[in-house]
């Protein structure tokens, strides 16, 4: 069985879900795979549906109402476990997950944790990939809701922009209000 690869999008970002996504290869994985922050918006997109053809992928959701609640760290854990459970993914299965800190529930017995494994392992730089475009896309579908923040353009992350529309119109229901880097950069 072809190992399954973890990677999340949003952990550092002021506003918006944490999205972690757990792959597994049962196709081609195609050409042209890295870590989703090298690879352009359109080489990405092109990405998407190979990807969702060569593999089975599970989605983990974490919303900003419950990263305000439980912090980052916790979100971590509940968005691979959410992943996890959505690709069905057995105890036995060897687990690759981007980073260095295993934030797989215990019962997964074969995850190991590389840093820069979206860059050197396909299979994470697929997770990477459709990560990133799904969240984006959620990004720009939510900043028809709340045109003020412009997060169709930076999709949750801390630019002067973002920064100078917090400062603005202040925070809204996105933003992870008690997270510390959200506090300091926009005194909220």
């Amino acid at each position: 069985m072809a190992a399954v690869g973890i990677d999340e999008v949003g952990r550092g970002s002021w506003a918006g879900p944490l999205l972690v996504v757990a792959a597994r290869q049962i196709g081609d994985l195609p050409a042209g795979l890295a870590d989703s922050k090298l690879l352009s918006k359109k080489r990405r997109e092109a990405l998407f549906y190979d990807i969702e053809i060569a593999c089975d992928l599970g989605q983990g959701w974490v919303q900003p109402v419950e990263i305000n609640r439980i912090g980052l760290a916790r979100a971590m854990h509940l968005g691979v476990k959410r992943a996890l459970l959505a690709l069905r993914a057995d105890a036995q299965e060897e687990i690759i997950m981007d980073g260095n800190f295993n934030y797989c529930p215990k019962k997964y017995k074969h995850a190991q944790c590389i840093i820069d494994a979206d860059a050197t392992h396909p299979i994470v730089s697929a997770a990477s990939i459709y990560a990133k475009v799904l969240r984006d896309r959620y990004m720009t579908q939510v900043s028809l809701k709340y045109p003020n923040y412009h997060f169709h353009k930076h999709v949750g992350y801390g630019t002067k922009l973002h920064r100078e529309m917090v400062k603005l119109h202040g925070a809204c229901e996105l933003h992870r209000i008690n997270w510390r880097p959200f506090q300091e950069q926009t005194s909220v």
